[in-house]
């Protein structure tokens, strides 16, 4: 009768949670959950967990939530603004929503005191205020995975001695998502587009800790030092649930992007060759191909220059999507083109090429199903670009 009662004050007022004084057998634990079928999925989660079975207190807390509600909820993430916040839910809630979406659920007991205990239970539920739950997210330095390496440096009094020495080096932040998000999908062709070339240095060793996986690789090996005790971080991992059939997350080729593009750059390989031998003049193909690499470009400038992301700032996408391809695609298909357009469309075949330069020296990597269709795109401009002088020529001799 008093657990029901407990569990109905709970129930009532969670802002009394925070006064709870926590038995002497409550732990923490760290559950990370593996990638799922979705690409917000891809990267799995980590979330803390806190039980008690004395007091009847079995909850997760977790960074990865955001609220739908938010006024101009789209705009904000566009943008970099959306706040994220801490969520709190009873553990078999949580556990069935991941064990329903088929997600390899793990469990890394920490060797806690009780102290550090309550002060983690004290923690989470003070992050978990209204006026605290909220924060800026960034998907490589603050999000549901850093923050809870943050959460236990601060508890433990920075007794937390992190090694790296299992992790493969110099793997840059792209490498890194590559290895969740299969190069050859929507999804990767997205994300190489979206962000620039600050992601493609090398990352630290720390941060690798973006991500779930190696969170908790990092945390199996760590240790508690303080000028008395060394002891491990983790006393004891749990397999809490394992799929019997793993989610198959890799592209399907025949509507993978490779495929989708590569077949047109194939179309647009062929018609170029039948244009040069038929001397057919500049077309509209021309003009859409400009209008929708410009109407990229937009999209790229704007995420660097119109929003707070971090990651896609110096983002040389914009040398194959350039902005004003748009200006150029209204007159190039004229039959009396303007002056301009012969110099610019040679910057723009000089872009190209300066694309593969910075890609062969490391700059920015770009996404590969992108190869074979910028390589037709640079032949249709040296095309572009002969049917242009013999314009250019013609209007010099009738002068």
């Amino acid at each position: 009768m008093k657990k029901i009662l407990f569990l109905l004050t709970i129930l009532i007022s969670g802002t009394l949670f925070c006064q709870i004084k926590l038995s002497e057998d409550a732990s923490v634990s760290l559950l990370t959950m593996g990638p799922g079928a979705q690409l917000n999925d891809s990267f799995g989660h980590t979330a803390f967990r806190i039980k008690d079975r004395a007091r009847g207190i079995d909850v997760v807390y977790n960074y990865g939530v955001y609220d739908f509600d938010t006024p101009n909820f789209y705009t904000k993430f566009a943008q970099g603004k959306l706040r994220y916040k801490i969520g709190r839910n009873a553990f078999q809630d949580f556990f069935e929503n991941y064990k329903y979406q088929n997600r390899q659920i793990t469990e890394q007991v920490f060797d806690f005191y009780p102290e550090q205990v309550q002060r983690t239970f004290d923690f989470l539920e003070n992050n978990y205020k209204p006026e605290n739950r909220y924060y800026l997210y960034d998907f490589f330095y603050d999000n549901c995975a850093t923050r809870p390496v943050d959460a236990v440096y601060k508890i433990t009094e920075n007794d937390l001695a992190l090694t790296y020495d299992h992790q493969s080096e110099g793997l840059t932040h792209r490498d890194l998502i590559h290895q969740f998000v299969h190069w050859n999908s929507w999804g990767s062709l997205g994300i190489d587009i979206a962000l620039g070339s600050v992601i493609d240095r090398k990352a630290a060793p720390p941060e690798y800790l973006f991500l779930p996986e190696y969170v908790k690789n990092a945390f199996a090996k760590a240790k508690l030092e303080n000028s008395t005790t060394t002891k491990p971080l983790v006393a004891e991992t749990n397999d809490l649930f394992t799929p019997t059939e793993p989610i198959d997350r890799s592209p399907n080729f025949f509507l993978s992007p490779l495929m989708i593009l590569g077949l047109l750059a194939i179309l647009l390989f062929y018609k170029t060759t039948q244009d040069y031998k038929r001397k057919e003049v500049i077309s509209y193909l021309d003009s859409i191909v400009l209008f929708t690499t410009g109407i990229i470009g937009i999209f790229v400038l704007l995420l660097w220059f119109a929003t707070d992301h971090t990651a896609t700032k110096w983002n040389y996408n914009l040398l194959w999507a350039f902005p004003f391809h748009i200006l150029a695609a209204f007159v190039v298909a004229k039959k009396d083109p303007p002056r301009w357009i012969y110099p610019y469309m040679k910057l723009a075949l000089i872009m190209i090429v300066l694309l593969g330069f910075h890609w062969i020296v490391g700059v920015q990597q770009y996404a590969y199903a992108l190869l074979p269709l910028l390589v037709a795109i640079g032949i249709r401009y040296v095309f572009i670009l002969h049917r242009l002088k013999i314009i250019r020529d013609s209007v010099t001799d009738q002068d």
